[in-house]
């Protein structure tokens, strides 16, 4: 089955551009020992941040995200 990447899903909800993000891992990042560094951006907005832990990494996405759903609420 092909899936048009024009209007990818995921378990039917629709992907808004406003909520996607670059995530690019350092090259020490260790997957086994949870030791996860890099930098994440948000395309749209192209806010970035570097992170040294997953918690880290999470926040700026809960961050962004919070924010994109106030505007959507106006």
């Amino acid at each position: 089955m092909v899936r048009d990447e024009r209007r990818p899903a995921v378990g039917g909800a629709s992907l808004p551009s406003s909520r996607s993000f670059v995530v690019q891992f350092a090259a020490d990042t260790a997957t086994k020992s949870h030791r996860f560094r890099g930098r994440v951006e948000h395309i749209e907005s192209s806010r970035s941040r570097r992170f040294d832990s997953v918690t880290e990494l999470v926040d700026f996405l809960n961050e962004v995200l919070e924010e994109d759903d106030g505007r959507d609420s106006e």
